[in-house]
């Protein structure tokens, strides 16, 4: 089998769109780049089928390296035969794979061992013949001075039988297949640890029991935490007696004498080697699915919350909102640079409103703010109350933005080179003041496992998350395209192509000679060569360059094509942008390329019709309901406003402006069955919902949705 043919079997397209995405990849063209700028080629496939080829392309490689390793390994032993060599060339189930080479793996010493070195496996091979033979007679002529009785002999024999039972190939086949259907998971409470107040948020797992099929992934991933952290026990099993029927089948083919003792062995060997081995197996196997599960949660969590709307270049006054310690307030200009800070204390202890209004009073007007942003943390509700009896001169929004993950950006080194001279409160405000202008650009700092929108993010893979909310960035940041001149090293580094010393060289090289003027100038960017510049170039942008195209997502390769489309039409290329009566009267066929093709060139003239547009919204103001402060305010039948912060499996979670957020189940989303919770809601959209529960105690609401 062919990458092509293995990769076919999972993505529904073309072999030859799939031939030629494999050989994009391979000429280390990114997903970005490839599917925005080589739909030709691939049929228009989009960065989500790219990112399965390019992970199916792995996999057909580990597959291909595992085999070749097994192969070798095996033929070292001299004991590859024709067949086996056939049916492992033939294998491109690492599971099946791995059955196939059990029989030749290096282990421990085993019970078989030592019965084979007693002179036993003749013995075996007589039982498992299953003749009309006088077993307990054939048993007795294996006796020697290791082995004293026909009992022992027998039980060696056994000993090695239950292990070709458990390297049958067709018996692993069965067993894996039986717990993939209809394995049960169990969970029984630690009893030294039951009254652990840690171990009370498990209490449901004191006495579990149910088909792991029907197992949802936060519930499976909750009752691991459970087992890690040592309050539960967990066992994942099956029938025994359906398990054992089904090896008998396959083991024993006639009655003998012989069949008890295979009955014994095939006992044995269930219990003792598949059964652990099959139920580790399974569990691995739904732990990945859960794993998978739950990174795609929080990746299309990540992908809403870094495409959130953005203020705009705006001048804005943030607050990192405190009771004793004071609120923390910074003053940011258009670009997000640093241009004051205080510390005002409107709150008690201190109660300092009066002092505290002056100043805020004082700083929009001197510093010209447009925008306020509020950390929605301790105090968040109060300050906002208090900020909105402010009298303003002019008019100003004021927002709730969600501090998650501003306290690891404040303490990175990424804060401290950007703000050397101030601590992490300052530091802090800005980053509560910046992911309003731009959540974009200031989230792409933080480790997005410190943002909070996901489910058990500390449970699954890490290497995997990584991988996957890396993937995530980097789609998000190519999608909206960087302002070259303005982006930090941070953001410039998920562009298309560039990379962490790349985006630094971009930065320096603008430090020494000033804003870039034309996207050519970033060939003079040291080690910046033809094939990152080929990559990364249509993903930033340059306001204001010579050539208007600089400010779009037209790749240069395809400027020429544009200059005569604009020729064509009499006019030139800036009285063709954004004129979408002109460009309308282009006729795509006539400017087929060999490289670029109608699906490029559609784009081609999207892009002239509103060249650069972002694809976020713009941010809206959103007001909480003023009379809910705490948990103590809320009643059930309650109808309030809300934001959608946070997505997960079994529902979502929402803002209705207090510390608490309410969870509104999945059951409770809508009329009927949901599949997915994303199909109904998205992170940070504004919401009404229904207060059906509220527990005080253990600080936790539930909610309904209001349609």
């Amino acid at each position: 089998m062919t990458n092509i043919d293995f990769i076919k079997q999972y993505v529904a397209t073309a072999a030859i769109n799939i031939q030629n995405t494999v050989q994009l990849l391979q000429e280390d063209c990114t997903i970005p780049f490839i599917s925005r700028y080589r739909k030709d080629k691939t049929g228009n496939l989009d960065e989500v089928l790219i990112e399965q080829i390019a992970k199916l392309q792995k996999d057909y490689e580990t597959i291909v390296k595992r085999k070749e390793a097994i192969l070798k390994s095996i033929q070292e032993q001299h004991a590859l035969t024709p067949e086996l060599d056939k049916k492992i060339q033939q294998s491109f189930d690492l599971n099946e794979l791995e059955d196939f080479y059990l029989p030749f793996k290096k282990k421990k010493k085993t019970k078989a061992d030592v019965a084979r070195e007693n002179g036993l496996e003749p013995l075996a091979k007589i039982i498992m013949a299953q003749n009309n033979e006088d077993i307990d007679f054939v048993a007795s002529k294996y006796l020697t001075d290791k082995v004293i009785n026909e009992d022992e002999a027998l039980q060696g024999a056994r000993d090695i039988i239950a292990e070709w039972i458990n390297e049958n190939i067709y018996v692993r086949k069965q067993m894996r297949r039986l717990f993939q259907r209809k394995s049960t998971i169990t969970t029984k409470v630690v009893k030294a640890k039951k009254d652990d107040e840690k171990a009370q948020k498990f209490d449901q797992y004191f006495d579990w029991s149910e088909g792991l099929t029907k197992t949802p992934s936060h519930r499976l991933l909750a009752m691991l935490r459970a087992e890690n952290e040592g309050f539960v026990k967990m066992k994942i099993e099956v029938e025994t007696d359906e398990a054992l029927d089904l090896i008998e089948e396959q083991i024993i083919k006639k009655n003998s004498d012989a069949k008890p003792h295979l009955q014994l062995a095939i006992q044995d060997s269930y219990k003792r080697l598949l059964a652990p081995a099959i139920s580790n197996e399974t569990l691995q196997e739904a732990k990945a699915k859960a794993d998978a599960n739950s990174i795609q949660v929080f990746a299309n969590n990540l992908s809403q919350l870094l495409l959130a709307p953005p203020l705009g270049e705006k001048r804005i006054l943030a607050i990192d909102p405190g009771f004793r310690s004071g609120c923390k307030v910074v003053c940011l200009d258009e670009r997000g640079d640093l241009l004051y800070n205080e510390t005002i204390f409107p709150h008690a202890p201190q109660n300092e409103s009066a002092i505290a209004m002056k100043k805020i009073r004082s700083m929009v007007n001197a510093y010209k703010i447009d925008a306020i942003s509020i950390g929605n943390g301790t105090a968040s509700r109060e300050t906002e109350f208090f900020i909105k009896k402010i009298a303003f001169d002019k008019p100003v929004q004021v927002f709730i933005v969600s501090e998650a993950g501003a306290s690891v950006y404040s303490a990175s080194k990424i804060a401290r080179d950007e703000f050397p001279n101030y601590d992490v409160t300052v530091r802090g405000s800005v980053s509560i003041g910046r992911r309003l202008s731009d959540p974009l650009a200031e989230l792409v700092k933080i480790d997005p496992k410190a943002i909070g929108v996901g489910q058990y993010q500390h449970d699954v893979d890490q290497t995997k998350l990584k991988e996957e909310l890396d993937t995530v960035v980097v789609r998000c940041v190519n999608s909206v395209g960087i302002n070259i001149n303005t982006a930090s090293k941070h953001l410039l580094s998920y562009v298309s192509g560039i990379g962490e010393k790349l985006a630094e060289n971009i930065v320096q090289y603008r430090a020494e000679n000033g804003p870039f003027e034309d996207r050519k100038q970033l060939k003079k960017v040291p080690r910046l060569g033809e094939k990152a510049f080929q990559q990364g170039v249509a993903f930033i942008r340059i306001s204001n360059a010579k050539n208007p195209l600089d400010n779009s997502a037209v790749h240069p390769e395809a400027y020429p094509i544009v200059e005569k489309m604009a020729k064509d039409l009499k006019l030139s290329v800036q009285e063709l942008i954004a004129n979408k009566e002109k460009t309308a009267l282009i006729k795509p066929e006539n400017y087929v390329t060999p490289e670029i093709g109608l699906l490029g060139l559609k784009d081609i003239i999207k892009e002239l019709e509103k060249p650069g547009l972002d694809p976020r919204k713009s941010a809206k103001v959103f007001e909480f309901d003023p009379n809910i402060k705490s948990i103590k305010d809320l009643r059930t039948g309650m109808i309030l406003p809300g934001i959608v912060n946070n997505i997960t499996n079994f529902g979502c979670f929402v803002d209705v402006g207090i510390k608490e957020s309410g969870l509104v189940h999945i059951s409770q989303l809508k009329a009927g069955f949901v599949s997915d919770v994303n199909e109904v809601v998205k992170l940070h959209q504004h919401v009404q919902v229904k207060v059906t529960e509220v527990d005080e105690e253990r600080k936790r609401v539930q909610l309904s949705m209001v349609l």
